[in-house]
């Protein structure tokens, strides 16, 4: 009778801090999310507290460096379709900035891994840069389906 009581006492707990997490509680806790400022182009981002963020693992075509390259206005467009105005979790690698004091991170909007998606759709390359290595093969797996059916700047800029 008494393993029946503690089963019962565990579970009800257990279901109480499932509760009170999906209500938000306790309040003022970090949930890890920063929200997003502003898109610059289909690799960069801007987040509360004006700090820039590039994604890792992935480069697409520019727009910002005076010259507008082939899909890159379709890039940034991609990039504000998924962020713009939305909550993200950013997931560092091993270089935590780069040389512009940029953020280096892996980006997540709910359940879509943000520099995956956009090298599926075809708006982004796979970007090798040692030691940030940790998503490559699974990048360049996405890559190469994008750019065998065509996909985006596979297909646009040849």
């Amino acid at each position: 009778m008494e393993r029946r009581r503690l089963f019962i006492l565990i579970l009800g707990a257990s279901l109480l801090f499932v509760f009170l997490r999906s209500i938000g509680w306790p309040p003022g806790q970090d949930d890890g999310l920063t929200q997003v400022m502003y898109v610059i182009d289909g690799d960069t981002i801007v987040v509360e507290g004006g700090q820039q963020v590039r994604y890792i693992g992935i480069d697409t075509p520019e727009i910002t460096r005076g010259d507008i390259q082939c899909y890159g206005e379709e890039a940034t467009e991609r990039n504000k379709e998924l962020v713009a105005g939305k909550r993200v979790l950013l997931v560092p690698d091993i270089t935590d900035r780069d040389k512009y004091d940029r953020l280096l991170r892996y980006v997540y909007v709910d359940e879509t891994f943000v520099n995956r998606s956009l090298i599926e759709s075809g708006h982004a390359r796979t970007l090798y840069i040692e030691p940030d290595t940790r998503y490559y093969a699974f990048f360049a797996d996405a890559q190469e389906r994008a750019k065998t059916t065509g996909l985006g700047l596979w297909s646009a800029c040849r």
